[in-house]
C-alpha cells in the first residue's frame, strides 16, 4: 500500500488578495467542489493507500484538521513545520515518521495545490512508478509539456527502462528554468518533461540518499523528530531544533545527486495553479471564454476570471479580465 505525503506548507501568494498567508491556496475551493487539499486527496479514491500524512506549517494546523475531518480521512499523521524549510526536510520529517515502528512504506509525495483533470491516467503512472520505486529507484513524475512553459524546471530523459504507456526512462539531469529560446528547444525535442515536484520512493531509500548526500539535513530533522510532541492530534517538530535545519529542496538535496533516480511520465491535464491566469486555462468555460464561479454575472464578456462567494459580481463589456 503507498502512503500519501502531502505537503500543504506553501503560501500562494500569486494567488492573492483570495489567498493569504493564514489561509493559502491549498487550503480555497479554487477547483471543483473541495479545497485543493481535500481534492488532493480524493484523486486517489481507488488506490491502495494508507491515510493520508499531511505537512503543514503549525498556523494551519486547525484548518488542515477540518478540512480532512470532511473527508472522513483525520488521523493523527499531520506534522506541523515549525519553520519552513523546503522540501527534503520536509519530506524526510514524514519518512523518519515513517519508519519509526520499523515500517517502510512506499511514500507518494504530493503537493496539496496542484490540479490533474485525468485521474485515470494519473492512478496508471502511479501504478507503472510502484514497480520501480518498489525496486529501489526514486522516482519523479515528468509532465509532458504542451508549451515552452519558462515558468518550471525541467527533467531531462535518458535511457528508456522499459516499452510501455508509460514508458519510465533514467533521469539524465535536471534542468533550472529555462529562458524562451531554450525552452522551445526542449519543447521540440521531445526529451524533456516539467518539473512536477512529486515523487515516489521508499521511506529508507530516501533517508539512505539523504544520507549519502545530506547528511547534515538527516541529522537537524532525526533530531527534531525525536524529540517531537506525538500528540493525539498532531506531530509537533521542537522550533529550536528545526529551526536549525539548512534549507534545501529534495531536487538539489537528492534527485540531481542519486544514481537511482527514474522519471515516469505525466500527460493528465496537469497544473500547479501558479497564478489567476493559469487557473483561468484549466477551468471549464462558457462559450465567451468566461470563467465563473459563485455568483457572477457577465453581459458581453469574453475571457475574464470571476471567483464571487458573497457579493454578485457583474462584468458588462469587459475582456481579459
Amino acid at each position: 500500500m503507498l502512503l500519501p505525503v502531502i505537503m500543504a506548507g506553501g503560501t500562494g501568494s500569486r494567488l492573492w488578495p483570495m489567498s493569504r498567508e493564514l489561509y493559502p491556496k491549498q487550503f480555497l475551493r479554487l477547483y471543483g467542489q473541495n479545497s485543493m487539499l481535500q481534492e488532493t486527496i480524493t484523486r486517489l479514491s481507488g488506490l491502495e493507500i494508507h491515510e493520508p500524512m499531511v505537512i503543514c506549517n503549525e498556523e494551519h494546523r486547525f484548518l488542515v484538521a477540518e478540512q480532512l475531518r470532511q473527508l472522513n480521512k483525520l488521523s493523527n499523521n499531520i506534522i506541523l513545520e515549525p519553520v519552513g524549510r523546503n522540501t527534503a526536510p520536509a519530506i524526510a520529517l514524514a519518512a523518519l515518521q515513517a519508519t519509526r515502528h520499523g515500517d517502510d512504506p512506499l511514500m507518494l509525495v504530493l503537493a496539496a495545490d496542484h490540479i490533474i483533470n485525468n485521474q485515470p491516467v494519473f492512478h496508471d503512472a502511479i501504478r507503472v512508478a510502484e514497480q520501480y520505486a518498489d525496486e529501489g529507484h526514486l522516482v519523479t513524475f515528468g509532465i509532458v509539456p504542451n508549451a515552452p512553459e519558462t515558468g518550471y524546471g525541467y527533467i531531462q530523459r535518458g535511457v528508456a527502462l522499459t516499452d510501455s504507456a508509460h514508458t519510465p526512462y533514467q533521469v539524465a539531469r535536471f534542468v533550472e528554468k529555462p529562458d524562451r529560446e531554450r525552452a522551445e528547444a526542449y519543447l521540440a525535442s521531445g526529451e524533456y518533461y516539467w518539473n512536477s515536484g512529486m515523487f515516489m520512493f521508499r521511506a529508507k531509500k530516501y533517508l539512505s540518499e539523504l544520507a549519502k548526500f545530506r547528511p547534515d539535513i538527516l541529522e537537524a530533522c532525526q533530531a527534531a523528530v525525536n524529540a517531537a510532541d506525538n500528540g493525539s492530534d498532531f506531530i509537533s517538530i521542537p522550533h529550536d531544533i528545526f529551526c536549525e535545519c539548512p534549507d534545501e529542496s529534495v531536487d538539489y538535496a537528492v534527485m540531481e545527486k542519486t544514481a537511482d533516480a527514474v522519471v515516469v511520465g505525466l500527460d493528465a491535464d496537469w497544473s500547479d495553479v501558479g497564478s489567476w491566469s493559469a487557473l483561468w486555462e484549466v477551468s471549464p468555460k462558457d462559450g465567451q471564454g468566461n470563467v465563473l464561479s459563485g455568483d457572477a454575472w457577465v453581459h458581453n464578456s469574453e475571457n475574464c476570471y470571476i471567483n464571487s462567494d458573497e457579493k454578485l459580481v457583474a462584468a458588462i463589456g469587459v475582456e481579459n479580465l
